[in-house]
């Protein structure tokens, strides 16, 4: 009996490490079964270098930092101009205070952070903003390149 377990045991040990090894046979991706063989399809293939620069910041009623706080802004920005600064800014508007607390609005587009006011659009959003879409405008209160610190306000308006 205890022969049979240990066969047992080893067959199954067997199958299982030749299916973690095992490797696909085709590659098609699933396009006819998704009704997606008649587009054009591209593959990129390419390495990105420069920085990501990475954000958890508060957000607040008015410019002063010690202000009633309503949320934060968390994202990432990268540099995308070369003869120009532009910025790609991924961000969810998270809601942690008053009547939006749990809500996010999500923000995705080009920011010229040296532009008098500068607009991006609203993609999205979940809680109260589900299904949302609108656009942000931003106007940047304060500078301190020295610092690398900046109070920015924003104006979106949304529908939902």
């Amino acid at each position: 009996m205890e022969a049979k377990g240990v066969v047992v045991i080893t067959l199954v040990l067997s199958l299982a490490a030749a299916a973690g090894t095992a490797r696909p046979k085709e590659t098609t991706m699933g396009l006819t079964r998704r009704g997606l063989a008649s587009e054009p399809m591209t593959h990129l293939h390419f390495y990105f270098h420069d920085k990501l620069y990475v954000m958890d910041d508060a957000l607040s009623e008015g410019p002063e930092p010690e202000s009633q706080p309503v949320g934060r802004a968390q994202g990432m920005y990268m540099s995308t101009g070369l003869a120009k600064l532009g910025l790609l800014q991924v961000m969810n508007l998270v809601f942690t205070h008053g009547p939006y607390n749990g809500s996010v609005v999500t923000v995705l587009g080009r920011n010229g952070p040296f532009g008098n006011v500068r607009e991006m659009p609203v993609i999205g959003g979940t809680g109260t903003f589900r299904f949302s879409r609108g656009y942000a405008q931003l106007k940047t209160h304060t500078l301190d390149l020295k610092k690398n610190d900046a109070i920015v306000e924003y104006n979106v308006y949304i529908m939902h």
